[in-house]
């Protein structure tokens, strides 16, 4: 599986820029999966729920699955948080992982950012971001694509992996 990832400051459009890249990459027929680091606690469990009450019971694994889709909760109980690598290999065979935060991990990224909101780039201080999408003006030799040209940016992601399009 190739692994890349978008990095950018809170609120910069990482989320906003995956939801339109992730159609535009799956209909080169790419089979793709996501992780997205969250640097807060959440919960995709409802409680009251039966799934809810075996967690809450103790289990460390609780999966749910129906006619539409499966999904795997593991509580970690004091566990450490996993690397990047262990997350990987939960995921079933794909051609592409696309990954949202994970800043620290030395896969290449494609950097989000907007010189309105006044933070600093992280491409100064980061030698595994390859490029970057914005929607002002940045200085760098690094490939800046615009923020709004999905095509531009999907074609800039299959060629960084060198990956190739699929009949779907």
């Amino acid at each position: 599986m190739k692994v890349f990832g978008i990095a950018g400051w809170s609120g910069s459009g990482k989320t906003t820029l995956l939801e339109k890249l992730i159609p535009a990459l799956t209909a080169r027929g790419l089979k793709l999966a996501v992780i997205k680091h969250a640097h807060h606690g959440f919960d995709i469990d409802r409680p009251g729920k039966d799934s809810y009450r075996h967690r809450e019971a103790g289990a460390v694994e609780v999966l749910l699955s129906c006619n539409d889709r499966w999904a795997l909760m593991h509580e970690r109980r004091g566990e450490a948080e996993p690397t990047l690598a262990e997350l990987l290999g939960h995921l079933s065979p794909c051609d592409l992982v696309l990954i949202e935060g994970f800043k620290q991990e030395p896969v290449p990224k494609l950097e989000v950012h907007r010189p309105a909101h006044g933070k600093p780039p992280l491409f100064a201080e980061r030698s595994d971001i390859v490029g970057v999408a914005t929607d002002g003006e940045v200085a760098t030799d690094l490939p800046v694509l615009p923020l709004n040209d999905i095509a531009a940016i999907a074609d800039f992601v299959m060629n960084t992996l060198d990956l190739q399009e699929r009949p779907c």
